[in-house]
This record gives structure tokens, sequence and C-alpha cells, in this order.
């Protein structure tokens, strides 16, 4: 099952659990604790105070009161010291420990905030890192479906190097799709007229495939609608298939690769004329590490294209010429940009 970054309030996620980032007490502090606490009402005080305490990476789980989810965990995450002092691996085991708390009390949703990114001072894009690398080995081996919550903007950040290398990239391919100049589209449409002119000259001798110029072959016409339907072209869920056959991958490596849930992907294989949605299907062709041109092609079965002005299939050729098919990575940086994320 997926992994979602969302842009909400954690203390309205209607999920089976929450996380909440507790200092070591579990008696209430301030950021999202205070903000738990608030809204889970004063009950939720009382049973961690029977709770006593909990250890930096460990966690404790309690009930949510007058939250809308079942349970709240608590998690204390790390103080960020210079990244020498084991930093990493405790905050690595808050989500790891908080999930499989999680599992053991039959959650299937679980959302979490950005743990020790705030008043513990862990490196904002360092946290993120952490937290996906974490998040998406768990869902390797386990189905449930877990959120990074984000309350706003400034509690989120990607590399800084990354960012800039793909609004470069962006800017890039904007100033040639955007800025082209006149001679160049001239030249384009005098092409085109000519491709025109010549296929009308040739058409008394039936239907032509004109891919260029000088390039022209017949085709037959079928005889009837049904005949026509039968010479239809492979669909998506027939090329994915394929795909996956040909890549050595099961079909769980592969829907959890893409970040695709199962139910979505049993859809898919059952119905060979399914059509995904434009996430779903780029989703897919990350997982299976296809070059540019494939993607296009697979994006072609499900009726899309990659356009140069549009910032979401930017990103993702940024990425695919990058040779990155991390869909977790990808989706930090959609969510970056304010783009739709893959999968889900």
């Amino acid at each position: 099952m997926p992994l979602h970054i969302v842009r909400n309030d954690i203390t309205k996620m209607k999920v089976d659990a929450i996380v909440n980032a507790a200092n070591s007490t579990l008696l209430g502090g301030g950021g999202v604790d205070g903000c738990i606490h608030r809204a889970a009402g004063p009950e939720l005080l009382e049973e961690c105070k029977t709770l006593g305490g909990c250890p930096a990476g460990s966690a404790k789980i309690t009930g949510a009161y007058k939250l809308p989810c079942k349970y709240v965990i608590h998690t204390v995450g790390p103080r960020w010291m210079g990244g020498n002092h084991g930093e990493r691996e405790n905050l690595a085991s808050c989500y790891e420990t908080s999930m499989r708390l999680a599992k053991e009390h039959g959650c299937e949703t679980i959302a979490f905030p950005l743990i020790s990114s705030g008043i513990f001072g862990y490196p904002k894009d360092e946290a993120l890192r952490v937290a996906v690398d974490t998040i998406s080995g768990f869902l390797l081996r386990n189905d449930m479906t877990v959120y990074i919550t984000i309350f706003d903007k400034n509690s989120y950040r990607i590399s800084q190097k990354l960012f800039a290398d793909i609004e470069e990239y962006i800017d890039d391919l904007y100033v040639d799709e955007h800025l082209d100049n006149n001679a160049e589209r001239q030249r384009r449409e005098f092409q085109r007229e000519e491709v025109f002119r010549q296929g009308k000259r040739l058409q008394s001798n039936g239907d032509m495939c004109m891919c260029a110029p000088s390039c022209y072959v017949e085709t037959a016409k079928p005889d009837s609608l049904d005949e026509a339907l039968k010479e239809m072209d492979e669909s998506f869920s027939e090329m994915l298939l394929r795909k996956i056959d040909l890549s050595g991958m099961t079909d769980a490596e592969c829907y959890k690769k893409a970040n695709i849930d199962r139910k979505l992907f049993s859809k898919i294989r059952l119905d060979k004329q399914y059509k995904p949605s434009k996430p779903t299907a780029l989703a897919f062709a990350i997982a299976l590490e296809l070059s540019l041109e494939e993607t296009k092609e697979m994006l072609r079965k499900a009726g899309f294209a990659l356009s140069r002005s549009n910032k979401f299939d930017i990103i993702i050729q940024y990425f695919i010429e990058h040779k990155n098919y991390d869909v977790f990575q990808i989706n930090e940086a959609l969510f970056a940009f304010d783009q739709n994320l893959l999968g889900g």
C-alpha cells in the first residue's frame, strides 16, 4: 500500500493511528505534541501519566479520545547534535517502531508528522529523507497506508541542490517550449504543409501512413467494425503485465515499487482495457525503470503524453533522464513544487 505526502492538520486525519512527536516524559509539550493533547482532551494526558515516559527512538500507544483516529502513538525523536551522535538511527527507529506498533494493533492507516524537524532541530531535508527511506522500506515488507503530514510549507524541505537542479531543468525546457522563434515555427509549418501536399497526391493509390515526407506505406481498410476492433493495439494493461514479466519482478514487487495500492493493481490486472490516471501510468513506468521513449509509449497506451508545457511532466522527465527511479524521492520533489504525486 502507498506512502502519501499531504498538507493537513494531523489532529484532523481520519486514520487508524496518528503519531505524536513527543518528549521523553510523554506529558505534553509544544508544537505537534501540544496540538495533539489539546485536540484529544485531558484524558490523553491522564493515560500518558501511567506510561512512565519513553526513551528516544522508541514508541508507546494510547487511546485517541476526542481525536478522529483510534490510537495515538507517542514517539520520542532525537535532538540534532550535528549528526554524529546516532541521530539518524534513532530517527529511523521512531518510524519503524511506530509502524510495527500500529501493525500489532491492527492499524491499516497511520499518519506521521515530520519527527524531530521542529524544536529538536533536525535539518528538515535530512529528516524527510530518513522518514521516506524508513517508511518505504517498511512498506515493501508490509501492507499499510502511511501519510507524512505537513502542516505548512515551512516545515517541509527537500535537498537545496535537488530543488535548484529541477528548477533549472524546468526553466530550460520552458524556454525551449515557449520562446521558440518565429523562423523555427514557420519552418515546421512548411514541413507539415509539404507532408500534407505529398500525401494528397498519393492518396489515389490507397490510404497512406505518413511518418515523414519520404515515408509512405499502404494500409488496407478493414472490411467491418469487428475487424477494426480486432486490430486494436496492445492496451495499457497488456503492456504493463508484459513489462512486469520481462523485468523479472513479481506483481507485488512492482506495485509496491510504484507506490500503488494492491486493490488498484488487481483492477488493472483483471481488466485489459483499464484506463489509469496519468500519475498511475507514470508510477508503473518508474517502477519498471523504463527509458524516456518507453515511458512515452506506456503513456500513449493510457491516452496521455508528456508535455514540455507541464511542470509535472518536466519533473518526471528530469528524474528519468537522470536514471533516478525512486518513486518516493520523485514524490518529495513533486510535493515541493506543488504537483500531484505518483501512485496512491
